[in-house]
């Protein structure tokens, strides 16, 4: 469950990330160019776009956060006490003994 979360929390992510950058900084449009398409021939008009845009951002954002909720409350009531970290930490354990004495590569005397 938490896998499926977490996987979907990132593809939010980068989905936001993108549909953030289409739009202009002016807070109006398809960051694009001010091209032929845009001026009121096409399919979409620059307008509806922004709107567009400009709500896929905000439900995106919505989506984030409560998949960013999830996260946390699934993550406080693990049974184990551990953090992510504390895991790999327990996974990367090297063993206390050795596994070949070491001698010298080279002859310390003649």
């Amino acid at each position: 469950m938490e896998t499926v979360i977490l996987v979907i929390h990132i593809l939010l992510a980068v989905t936001l990330v993108g549909a953030v950058l289409l739009q202009r900084s002016e807070g109006g449009g398809l960051g694009m160019g001010g091209g032929g398409a845009g001026s009121g021939g096409g399919l979409i008009s620059t307008r509806a776009a922004a709107d567009l845009l400009t709500r896929a951002t905000a439900v995106l954002a919505a989506c984030f956060m409560l998949t960013s909720i999830a996260l946390s409350i699934l993550a406080a009531n693990r049974d184990d006490g551990l953090s992510v970290l504390d895991e790999t930490a327990i996974e990367n354990v090297i063993p206390n003994e050795p596994s070949e004495p070491e001698f010298p590569s080279v002859p310390l005397s003649n």
